[in-house]
């Protein structure tokens, strides 16, 4: 697996995984954090103009996407609690993999591609994101 900058011209499979990790959320118990169409694709191409979206591929198809940023995150600024390092971190916002078999494995490589960029990552999930909370706590 490899990751990239998103591009526009990745816009149509980007939008699919999205509604793919949807579904999956759906099916594991979680039907209400990106309910409406989010991420709508206007976050999207955003994202992807801030220079802040990547896909990951595997045999050169896009099997997941994420926003990754190293700027101080307003999101972050006030928490129930106290970080453990106030120091420079990245954060991922928006992270999904195709519901495909062969893209299982693929956020955690995301996430491990970030901690390579920074060890000081913060991100962030829903309390019924079952499979998230999963790949966090590992």
């Amino acid at each position: 697996m490899q990751i990239r900058k998103t591009t526009i011209a990745d816009l149509p499979i980007v939008m699919q995984i999205y509604a793919e990790a949807r579904q999956m959320m759906v099916e594991s118990g979680n039907p209400s954090q990106w309910a409406g169409g989010r991420p709508v694709q206007s976050v999207v191409e955003n994202d992807i103009q801030l220079g802040c979206s990547y896909v990951c591929e595997k045999n050169n198809r896009v099997v997941a996407v994420f926003y990754f940023d190293t700027t101080p995150d307003p999101t972050y600024t006030k928490i129930d609690g106290a970080w453990k390092d106030d120091g420079t971190y990245g954060v991922v916002h928006r992270i999904a993999r195709a519901a495909a078999p062969d893209a299982k494995g693929a956020g955690a490589f995301c996430l491990n591609w970030c901690f390579d960029q920074i060890q000081n990552v913060r991100i962030d999930t829903h309390k019924d994101n079952a499979p998230m909370l999963k790949l966090l706590e590992n």
